[in-house]
């Protein structure tokens, strides 16, 4: 921890989050402690020292190291195999043991640079994992709501845990505290979230236990903790256990290094800050050494008293520092209010502070966003939910990589056409009004090229051919590498074109292209001059020239794509696609909502703002939809509505003019366009119809006898 980097702004809260997040790790790290088979007493003895050495060393800001629940469950376990029994001596000696191996490990992880795995987990892993866990431990918290023990294992057997304890130890007031407490924490969490409710929730639970309440209605309380800090000292080593415990302690390392590099990595890049994760399972190892010298469980990164802390506002590691010292000062002086506390009062705490930890923003927005990066989310959720941290994590990262696998095999690709008037190639799939060359396939590949991508690269171009094709131009700007396979099949593709007389080009791609494809044998394209720094040089090459002959027969089908909806402009159909439309009226109301009356009509009817230089097409559009809020234009602007709309069908006559010189076929579309906008128009506002059809035969007339020289052109655009 850097003192540059603390705010003395935040100071107050960071200290009064510290002090909450102590008071809560009472109960919670007590807990886990009895899982792992250890007296309750260690538990606070793991909130001490580690959670002090993780303040000073993590670059976490926010995060909270302590007892937590997958260590603790696993090494509860292992207990259970080799017959030792919770809470006994043999546990006492042989947990710290498991602890000093767990410390190793993670410093074996550290030498060997293990944080980058991190690097490739997405965030849907990331935040399927982070609620996997959050879910897990509430399923482990929920019996003691109901009156009995906390759960262990994975969800069908904290399932069955909790029916039995249902069955068997059910009590209704036990769970009422801690429904009651529950509400309270989660209404405040709404309505006040900076209020440190669960300080006041506890003293509330803690004054139902000094004055019998809980005892009267058999509700369990805390055990009594004798005052004192723990001893230091190195734990023992039994020769005869070492081959039992090095698996289960390199099972519980690598459960720390993922779930707490995952969920501090998480919020890190929530808050805007970056990570040394080599760095971080260093404080990790240093943070277990410190557990094991002090007789504890391993500790790991919490993340219910994280998710806390962010609750109330904590900034920095001075939230570590103050639970640290808080819990000092509890286990000198104060450890006899801890026997007081209800057990679902406290769980009421943890679980609030749990389903924090859920992503439930994230799952709204992959479901809106994209689905198949939710389904990885709930892949990752259910493998930590059903099967474990390990099983989770793993299911989440092999489907990331096959999500990763399939996207490259399947890149975005398109053939490319020329806009009449425009510089440049242009999608056909994206553009109305591009129209490809005649005898000429341009086809642009959007990704790598490998064996798994390289079958849908040649079908795509073998079915764009046609009898009249002299040559295929791939548009490789996008291309920075190719695999042998790849080459092999374009080799293959160059031989069987040029058997038909149609010779294959590949331009626009980085000059370090060249230099694998002469290292994979197709050194020829090269050296035959079939590798070109740019499209239009490839089409010099084969033999086309500007100005490039179009194919009439696409402008006959594209009349018919007109038709059936497709909308007629430039810079908005290749910004938004199919929500061109609904783009453009949203930025026509954007201009009309900020004028005030003392504009010039001239230059209210030009493109504004982010979109200032769009082209004609564009802007004949945006005509359009301004005719379409005449009235409204001309209350804002206090000018007549026949001047306003006189105004706006000159300017559509200039840019008509305009268009026409480039394209001849311009105005046909235009016109096919303005009527299917009309139509909508008249179904869905009937009113601004006719408004519009009144003043735009008003305008037109003046206009004949103003400037009768657009009368061929408006015969040509209203005929």
């Amino acid at each position: 921890m850097s003192l540059k980097q603390l705010d003395p702004k935040t100071l107050p809260r960071d200290i009064l989050t510290g002090v909450i997040i102590a008071l809560v790790s009472i109960p919670i790290s007590m807990g886990y402690s009895q899982i792992a088979g250890l007296p309750a007493v260690y538990g606070l003895y793991g909130s001490i020292f580690p959670i002090l050495i993780f303040g000073l060393m993590s670059g976490s800001k926010q995060f909270i190291f302590g007892v937590d629940a997958a260590p603790a469950a696993l090494v509860g376990a292992e207990l259970a195999v080799l017959g030792i029994e919770s809470g006994s001596r043999e546990a006492v000696q042989t947990v710290p043991m498991i602890t000093l191996f767990v410390a190793a490990w993670l410093m074996i992880f550290r030498l060997l640079r293990a944080g980058r795995l991190v690097n490739y987990i997405s965030t849907p892993v990331m935040g399927g994992f982070i609620s996997g866990i959050s879910t897990t431990i509430i399923f482990m918290q929920i019996p003691k709501l109901l009156g009995g023990s906390s759960g262990t294992g994975e969800l069908p057997e904290l399932i069955v845990h909790i029916a039995e304890t249902i069955r068997d130890s059910f009590n209704a007031i036990s769970l009422l505290m801690g429904a009651v407490s529950l509400a309270l924490l989660l209404t405040a969490k709404k309505l006040a979230p900076k209020l440190p409710m669960s300080v006041a929730v506890m003293a509330a639970g803690a004054a139902l236990g000094y004055f019998g309440i809980a005892e009267r209605y058999d509700v369990a309380c805390l055990s009594r903790i004798e005052r004192g800090l723990p001893a230091w000292q190195l734990p023992s080593i039994s020769p005869e256990l070492i081959t039992d415990l090095l698996p289960v302690s390199l099972t519980v390392a690598v459960v720390i290094m993922a779930e707490t590099l995952l969920a501090s990595n998480s919020l890190a890049n929530k808050n805007g800050y970056r990570l040394d994760n080599d760095r971080e399972i260093l404080v990790y190892s240093i943070g277990n050494l410190a557990a094991a010298l002090t007789g504890c469980c391993p500790v790991n990164g919490s993340v219910s008293r994280s998710s806390m802390g962010e609750q109330y506002g904590g900034k920095s590691q001075v939230m570590s520092l103050t639970a640290s010292a808080a819990m000092i000062v509890i286990m000198l002086f104060c450890t006899g209010f801890i026997q007081y506390l209800p057990v679902p009062v406290l769980t009421a705490i943890v679980i609030s502070a749990l389903l924090g930890a859920v992503e439930f923003d994230l799952i709204e927005r992959l479901y809106h966003q994209d689905r198949k990066e939710l389904l990885i989310f709930f892949a990752a959720f259910f493998g930590v939910l059903i099967f474990g941290t390990i099983f989770g994590v793993t299911v989440g990262v092999i489907l990331s990589f096959v999500s990763i696998i399939i996207r490259t095999a399947n890149p975005k690709r398109s053939f490319l056409g020329v806009i009449p008037g425009h510089e440049g190639f242009h999608s056909l799939e994206r553009n109305t009004n591009s129209i490809p060359i005649k005898g000429v396939v341009l086809y642009r590949f959007s990704g790598n090229l490998y064996f798994a991508n390289i079958g849908l690269f040649v079908d795509d171009i073998e079915r764009s051919l046609k009898p009249e094709t002299r040559c295929v131009i791939v548009d490789s700007g996008a291309i920075c590498n190719i695999d042998i396979t790849a080459a092999d099949r374009i080799s293959q593709l160059s031989a069987s074109l040029a058997e038909k007389g149609i010779g294959l080009y590949l331009a626009s791609h980085i000059g370090s292209l060249n230099d694998r494809l002469r290292q994979l044998g197709l050194g020829g394209m090269i050296e035959q001059g079939r590798c070109r720094r740019t499209i239009i040089a490839a089409l010099t090459e084969a033999g086309f020239s500007e100005p490039y002959e179009l194919e009439e027969n696409e402008l006959l089908q594209k009349s018919e794509v007109l038709s059936a909806g497709r909308n007629d402009r430039l810079e908005f159909e290749w910004a938004f696609g199919a929500d061109a439309d609904e783009q453009m009226e949203k930025y026509t109301e954007r201009l009309l909502s900020g004028l005030d009356g003392g504009e010039d009509i001239a230059e209210v009817i030009k493109p504004e703002g982010e979109w200032k230089g769009m082209g004609e097409l564009d802007q004949e559009e945006l005509l359009v939809h301004l005719e379409a809020h005449l009235k409204e234009l001309s209350e804002r602007l206090r000018v007549d509505e026949q001047k306003v709309g006189e105004v706006i069908e000159l300017r559509r006559m200039r840019l008509a003019l305009k268009l026409r010189r480039s394209d001849p076929k311009a105005l046909d579309r235009i016109r096919e366009h303005n009527r299917r906008f009309e139509q909508r128009l008249k179904e869905k506002h009937p009113d601004r119809y006719e408004t519009l059809m009144t003043r735009r035969r008003q305008a037109i007339s003046h206009i004949r006898e103003s400037d009768p020289q657009y009368a061929e052109l408006i015969e040509k655009m209203y005929s």
